[in-house]
């Protein structure tokens, strides 16, 4: 009995040690003097991948829409438009309000694609050993931080000729209209446009952030040299 424990016990013990070492593999050597320039390049790539892989998927039809992250509600203000609508036997007209928002958003981002992929080339990270060592989303926080101006000044554009384009301009105006006509109703009129700007955008960043995570916590997703290379680092902290 104690020789059958015992041989037990070898083939568990060599049978994780073939799977650990099967992990050690996939990881490069001799990351340990990594420049912080490396570091950089390497989270440049992890945002490119999240755009390539995440972002692209907005710019598909109901890639807002049917997206719980990231899909566009209704502003405050708008709520109690979209309630009255209902009460009154418009639901349908206030379900195609808001999906038009959406639809804006995902004409936009596919346009608009090339601006976020400049914006990643173009960034300098200060410390980018310490980025790299933050949180799950550290390095896209960072893209947020220094790029949400700029982004937000050649995106809105998009988003204004992408609501003429969907029709959305000509279904909130009609939509709107028909809100201020009702009796005991105060007349609103919301910068749409502003507002999905601002929505839209931080689903680009929510997407771009998703991956950066994937690219953290699994080897599988760091599919080039550089990625595991610099994300090894990461795994020894």
């Amino acid at each position: 009995m104690k020789r059958i424990l015992l041989l037990s016990f070898f083939i568990l013990t060599t049978s994780a040690c073939t799977e650990l070492q099967q992990v050690v593999n996939q990881l490069p050597q001799g990351t340990t003097g990594i420049g912080n320039a490396e570091i950089a390049q390497g989270l440049r790539e992890a945002l490119d991948q999240g755009i390539d892989k995440q972002v692209q998927k907005l710019s598909l039809k109901d890639g807002f829409f049917k997206n719980e992250l990231v899909k566009i509600l209704l502003p405050e203000e708008l709520k109690k438009v979209d309630k009255t609508l209902r009460d009154v036997g418009l639901g349908n007209l206030a379900d195609e309000g808001l999906r038009i928002l959406n639809r804006a958003a995902e004409d936009a981002v596919g346009e608009a694609t090339p601006i976020f992929v400049d914006a990643v080339k173009g960034i300098t990270f200060g410390d980018a050993k310490q980025i790299l060592l933050g949180a799950d989303n550290a390095a896209t926080q960072y893209l947020q931080q220094s790029t949400s101006s700029e982004l937000y000044n050649k995106f809105r554009p998009r988003i204004e000729n992408s609501f003429k384009k969907v029709g959305a301009d000509k279904i909130w105006n009609s939509l709107i209209t028909k809100y201020n006509t009702l009796p005991l109703t105060n007349d609103v009129n919301p910068n749409l446009t502003e507002y999905v700007t601002q929505e839209a955008l931080e689903g680009v960043y929510t997407m771009i952030a998703v991956e950066e995570k994937e690219i953290r916590t699994k080897l599988s997703s760091r599919t080039t040299d550089l990625l595991r290379k610099v994300f090894a680092l990461q795994d020894r902290q």
